[in-house]
This record gives structure tokens, sequence and C-alpha cells, in this order.
């Protein structure tokens, strides 16, 4: 399994996921069609499928068009979501399968949206693991809650999201990093993990690189509406639960200006 991230749009990530064996790929949130399909050609690959994440037209606005470009392509998206194109729609659970060796399971993420879907990739022939979580999940940091709850997100981000492997690969549908590594640790100043990353994350951005992926360690490590479980993350922001921990610190990044 190889995965090639496409940026678009002025901050997006869409992905190509390649099975070597098949040389068959499927397109992540495609909202630049043209890139895409120029991209699996560089690669020498067959599209496929399409898994959309949401229906934010920054994830799905290039749908229809790339069904002109690859005529026959399937484009799955959350049987919940309204999502431009899709000719296939998920629940939790459902699983797909590209190429000969990747299965690709279907993970309901509510929240930001209700119907937001991740997808959990692994592979028959490897032991690497990959999951796309749109904007659900970012790099230490979540979406928005414009169509949900903190009770949504928490069990969206940490018993979802949070219940997978750790060395599984995290690939998200913005470059946030350095923003929300700067809010992390306004939450914890003192997490020397947070302040690894961030040194990091600043040498990528410099290098004109991106900063994922991330993996679900990582996350559990340094990103703040994955820690909520912790006491002391709770304690630091003046709760006493986990999901009104997970309120709190969604309140606090919504005014942070950085």
């Amino acid at each position: 399994m190889k995965v090639y991230s496409v940026p678009c749009l002025e901050d997006n990530y869409s992905y190509l996921i390649v099975d070597e064996s098949s040389k068959e790929a499927a397109a992540v949130d495609p909202v630049e069609a043209e890139k895409v399909v120029e991209a699996a050609k560089q690669h020498g690959v067959l599209l496929k499928l399409v898994l959309t994440t949401h229906h934010h037209w920054d994830h799905a606005g290039g749908n229809d068009k790339i069904k002109q470009l690859v005529p026959g392509i399937k484009v799955y998206g959350g049987s919940h979501d309204n999502v431009k194109g899709c000719t296939d729609q998920v629940e939790n659970g459902d699983k797909l399968v590209l190429g000969a060796h990747i299965n690709i399971l279907c993970l309901h993420t509510p929240c930001h949206t209700k119907g937001h879907i991740s997808y959990y990739l692994t592979s028959k022939e490897e032991e690497e693991l990959a999951v796309f979580t749109g904007d659900t999940l970012f790099i230490a940091g979540c979406g928005k809650f414009f169509e949900g709850t903190a009770e949504q997100m928490y069990q969206s981000l940490c018993v979802t999201l949070g219940s997978l492997p750790k060395p599984t690969r995290v690939y998200c549908g913005h470059e946030y990093t350095v923003k929300n590594l700067q809010f992390a640790l306004t939450v914890e100043p003192d997490n020397v993990k947070i302040q690894q990353k961030i040194t990091w994350a600043l040498h990528q951005r410099q290098a004109g690189l991106p900063t994922i992926p991330s993996t679900i360690e990582e996350e559990i490590e340094t990103n703040p509406f994955m820690r909520v479980d912790q006491p002391e993350i709770q304690a630091r922001v003046g709760c006493r639960s986990p999901v009104e921990a997970l309120q709190e610190i969604r309140r606090r990044k919504d005014n942070w200006r950085g």
C-alpha cells in the first residue's frame, strides 16, 4: 500500500491510495479532480473508487468532475451526509476492497458533519495501517462541531479513532498542524512531546514539506482533544469529565487567535 498526498486549494489534502500489486487506486476527497487524475497517470495506476469523508465542498466538490474524467468510477460517501456525486452510500462498519490486498473499513465519525466517515485501511500483504480522517481528526486538532455535539466528537476521536492500533498512520484533510500545536501548548505548556513536534513541524513547513502523516500514538501524546481522559488535562481547563473538557478546549480553540 502506497499513499501519495495531493495538495489542493489553499491547505487541503487529497490522497491517492495505491494497491501496488494490481495498480488499482482510490482517491480520498479529490476536490481538484484534474490534479488527482494527473497524479494517478504519473504513477501509472487505475483509479477505481473515490472515498469521500464528508459533504463540505472542499472535500466533495470534485466528485462530479472526477466522474466525468473517469467514467464508471465509484464514489463512496456516508449515508447520513448529502455527499455530492455519491454513487454508493456507506454506513459504520461497511467494508470495501481496493485491488487484491487492501481492505477498507468505514467508520462513522460524526460531529463536524453528521455523516462524516473516516476510512481505516489495512493491507493483507504488509503490516501498514492507515486512517483517512477528513475533518474529524487533524494533526494535534479536531474539526469544528458544525453538526454535532462534544459527546459525539469524544466518541469519534477518543473511542472510535483512539482505539485503532497505535502505529496507524493518520492522514487528515488540512495542513493545520503548526497552528494546532501552538494552541496545544496553551493547554499543556510543559508537554515535551508537543514542544518537540512543533519544532519538527516548523522545519517541515519551512522546507515546503507536509506534516502528514501522524500516527494514532502521536495524537494520543500531543493532541489536546484526544487527551481529555487525562485528569490533569481536565483540571487544567477547569472541568470534571472528558466530554466537558473537550467542549471547553474546543471553545477556547474557536476563540484563540494565535
